[in-house]
């Protein structure tokens, strides 16, 4: 069975805050479902991180490779 985080758990895990979690969700970059409060699946946690593993998310509406300084 699939383990059910909080979006402040998620904001934890992610250590951003959680207005970031929402945005995400709110982008459709973050699959959520509500049972009462949003609720994020693991798996579902687990595959952003892998999905956008080397991207930069500031602006979502604009995501591109992390730039090396």
């Amino acid at each position: 069975m699939d383990e059910l985080y909080t979006v402040k758990e998620v904001a934890k895990i992610m250590k951003v805050n959680v207005h970031r979690v929402y945005d995400l969700i709110r982008a459709g970059l973050l699959p959520a479902l509500k049972l009462g409060s949003i609720k994020i699946r693991k798996e579902s946690l687990e595959e952003f991180l892998r999905k956008y593993d080397g991207k930069d998310l500031t602006d979502l509406n604009n995501i591109c490779s992390i730039k090396s300084e």
